[in-house]
């Protein structure tokens, strides 16, 4: 017969201290434009990989990548303005 032993990792895997903090939250919530914008261009890339792009296909791709890159910029700016002192580069 064998015994029953707990497993410390699956034990302790949901202890509070593994919940996310305030400041992980915020990053999130600060970077989520960047995140739905990938998930846009990925999409776009998704419907057009079995068939060769339509005119419509690539003017989406060619909207999404620019949505993608503008979020980018704007949270790279965000983040300048607020660790710069002053808010000038």
């Amino acid at each position: 017969m064998s015994n029953i032993v707990t497993v410390q990792e699956a034990v302790t895997a949901f202890a509070e201290w593994l919940e996310p903090t305030a400041a992980e939250l915020d990053a999130i919530d600060s970077e989520m434009p960047v995140i739905l914008a990938d998930v846009d261009l990925l999409d776009a890339q998704i419907i057009t990989l079995d068939r060769t792009p339509t005119e419509l296909d690539v003017r989406r791709l060619r909207r999404a990548r620019r949505r993608a890159l503008a979020a980018r910029v704007a949270l790279i700016n965000r983040t300048v303005d607020e660790t710069l002192p002053g808010g000038a580069a």
